[in-house]
C-alpha cells in the first residue's frame, strides 16, 4: 500500500511544506499546521484559510469560500467505492478523508480495494500531508527570513489545476468563463473579490450547463 501512496505523497509533502512556511509566515503559532491539517484536511482550502485568517476575513465569508472550493468532493462520492468501507467509524474517517489525491488513486486502479486498503492508503495521505506541514513550519523557524512570493503556492496549484482540466477546446468555454467571472469579482467587490467570482463562476457553469442540456435534448 506505501508504493500506492507514494505518488500522492510526492505532491502532498512539497505542497505540506510549503504550507506549513505559510503558516509560520503569516505570524500563527506552528500548532496551526497540524490543527488545521486535522481539522480541515483540504489542501487548497488550509493554504486559502491562511490567508484569509492572517487578514481577518469574516467568517461568513470563509465559509462560503470554504464551501464552493471543496465542493468538489461531493461528486467524488458517486464513484468511490466508500460501500467496501463497513465499519462505522472507518466510514466516517473515509468520507473525511476523501480527497483529491485519494480519488485520483483509486480511480486510476479501480481493482484490488477493501476495506483495510482503502483507509491505510487514506491514512498514509493524510500523513505525508501532516509531516509536511510540520516540516515546514520548521524550516521556516529556522530561515533567517521570510521566503519572498510564497503564497504564489496556492495559485500555482490552481493554475496546474485548471490547465490539466482545459486541455481541450470544449473546455475553453469554462476558462473564458472564469477570467470573466474574475474581472466581476475585482471590479465589483474589490475587497472580497474571490467570493464574487467563485458565485458568479458557479452560477456560469450553471447555466451552461443547462443550454448545453437543452441544445442536446
Amino acid at each position: 500500500m506505501f508504493g500506492r501512496s507514494l505518488g500522492g505523497g510526492l505532491g502532498l509533502f512539497p505542497l505540506g511544506v510549503a504550507f506549513g512556511m505559510m503558516v509560520i509566515q503569516a505570524g500563527m503559532p506552528w500548532w496551526m499546521a497540524p490543527v488545521l491539517s486535522v481539522v480541515v484536511y483540504a489542501g487548497s482550502v488550509e493554504m486559502l484559510l491562511v490567508g484569509l485568517l492572517s487578514a481577518s476575513t469574516p467568517l461568513l465569508t470563509i465559509a462560503i469560500t470554504t464551501f464552493l472550493v471543496n465542493s468538489r468532493h461531493a461528486f467524488y462520492a458517486f464513484s468511490f467505492p466508500l460501500r467496501l468501507v463497513r465499519n462505522p467509524l472507518a466510514r466516517a474517517y473515509s468520507v473525511y478523508a476523501l480527497t483529491d489525491e485519494t480519488f485520483a488513486i483509486v480511480s486510476g486502479q479501480p481493482d484490488g480495494w477493501g476495506q483495510r486498503k482503502l483507509i491505510t492508503l487514506q491514512v498514509l495521505l493524510q500523513a505525508y500531508w501532516v509531516a509536511g506541514g510540520l516540516t515546514g513550519t520548521l524550516f521556516a523557524s529556522v530561515l533567517p527570513k521570510p521566503v519572498e512570493g510564497l503564497e504564489f503556492a496556492l495559485v500555482a496549484l490552481f493554475i496546474v489545476l485548471a490547465l490539466d482540466a482545459a486541455r481541450s477546446w470544449a473546455e475553453l468555454p469554462s476558462v473564458v468563463l472564469a477570467v470573466a467571472s474574475l474581472a466581476v469579482g475585482l471590479v465589483a467587490t474589490p475587497g472580497a473579490a474571490l467570493l464574487t467570482a467563485l458565485l458568479v463562476f458557479t452560477a456560469a457553469l450553471l447555466v451552461r450547463h443547462f443550454a448545453r442540456g437543452r441544445v442536446h435534448a
